[in-house]
């Protein structure tokens, strides 16, 4: 642990895409400042250094980074198939880590990186930013204060609409690099059935397929020069994520269901489409004593409980009006920033435990393999020895 006054000095491998967390943590004369950067692309380096001043340190090869003495953090925004042997090799150099989620692309990969954080003394941060989105909190504090009883059932659907743009034109639409969009896309929503029932999950069943995208272009065909991209809907011109979606290697499922059995039997059934015209989560959990979902996934949630006459009412009993906060991600990017620093300065635990990051992707790779095996149901892998569940 630093001492409060220190200031956190972190350094970024992979500096583009969700690198630009960065900017949250750069406070040169607040509790953090950047200090370095690592990247296979030179131009993003250039525009880090002119983010962060060409003082900055920058290198192509991240093993440099851990190299350096100066920096007491490292933040692991590389593509998801790079997880884990970064934040290892971050650990083991006897740095603080921030991970993005998922954690790892498998399950064992996942159990890697926790050995290596119990034996380095090290913190550890998985990237579970939903957990800090006031509509999601506000949901958690209603279960917690006992408003609709004991949770048995909860439904959560994922309409993707920008499914295209984000997940089928780079690596995420590969297995060999994603295993599939039930770790990338769904960690978070699996994590928050997880934190708000209080429960992890220890069966699941699942069916999925590719309905949408993939197809017979060649794997070498970009938007940028496609004859077909001003009649296809799903063209886009950004360097590194241009790759036809309809090419040959796009192998990960575009729809899936995912029936999950959690730790005191509650029920939960999740759905992903990444051809939804519409963007939007909903999430409903129903107990005992009522329901609660989400209007749109910033500002509303309703509440409907039993009345004396043990009916249901038609009517929402009430409906929460949440202030979204400001930043990205529902204003969850600088919280979640700002509570790795805190953590490191002061040892406050995580909102999101690294055990919470496993449990996620052991979800997802069971259900991913339950859905290319026919629907067979699979028990979720118990923890490594010695790692316990909070």
């Amino acid at each position: 642990m630093k001492k409060s006054s220190d200031q956190v000095r972190i350094g970024i491998i992979g500096v583009s895409g969700r690198g630009w967390l960065s900017k949250h943590w750069h406070q040169p004369n607040g509790k953090s400042i950047v200090v370095a950067g690592a990247d296979l692309h030179d131009k993003f380096l250039a525009e880090f250094r002119k983010e962060y001043g060409e003082s900055a340190f920058t290198a192509r090869d991240y093993r440099r980074l851990l190299e350096r003495k100066d920096i007491d953090a490292i933040a692991v925004t590389t593509p998801d198939h790079c997880h884990e042997e970064h934040a290892i090799a971050a650990l083991e150099a006897g740095k603080h880590v921030f991970c993005e989620k998922p954690l790892a692309i498998t399950t064992e990969g996942c159990d890697r990186i926790l050995k290596s954080w119990k034996s380095s003394g090290k913190h550890l941060m998985v990237g579970f930013c939903m957990r800090y989105m006031n509509i999601f909190r506000t949901m958690k504090e209603i279960v917690e204060a006992g408003t609709i009883g004991e949770i048995r059932a909860v439904w959560v659907r994922h309409f993707v609409g920008m499914g295209g743009r984000w997940y089928f034109h780079d690596w995420h639409a590969s297995r060999k690099t994603a295993t599939s969009l039930l770790l990338q896309k769904a960690s978070h929503d699996i994590d928050m059935i997880h934190w708000i029932t209080g429960q992890y999950t220890r069966k699941v069943a699942a069916f999925g397929s590719l309905d949408f995208y993939g197809g017979n272009k060649p794997n070498s065909r970009e938007c940028f020069t496609c004859p077909e991209r001003d009649t296809c809907t799903e063209a886009q011109e950004w360097p590194h994520h241009s790759y036809c979606c309809f090419r040959k290697e796009v192998d990960v499922e575009d729809n899936s269901i995912v029936m999950m059995e959690m730790g005191t039997g509650i029920k939960a059934v999740y759905t992903q489409c990444h051809f939804s015209p519409d963007y939007f989560r909903n999430y409903t959990f129903i107990g005992t004593e009522g329901r609660i979902e989400n209007l749109d996934d910033t500002s509303k949630v309703i509440l409907k409980t039993r009345s004396l006459s043990r009916k249901w009412k038609n009517l929402a009993d009430r409906t929460y009006d949440v202030k979204p906060a400001q930043g990205g991600h529902g204003g969850s990017d600088p919280l979640i920033c700002a509570d790795f620093v805190e953590m490191i300065r002061t040892g406050k635990k995580p909102v999101a435990d690294p055990v919470a990051g496993r449990m996620s992707v052991a979800v997802g790779c069971a259900a991913t393999k339950s859905l290319r095996s026919g629907g067979r149901v699979m028990a979720i892998k118990p923890l490594p020895p010695g790692i316990k569940a909070k």
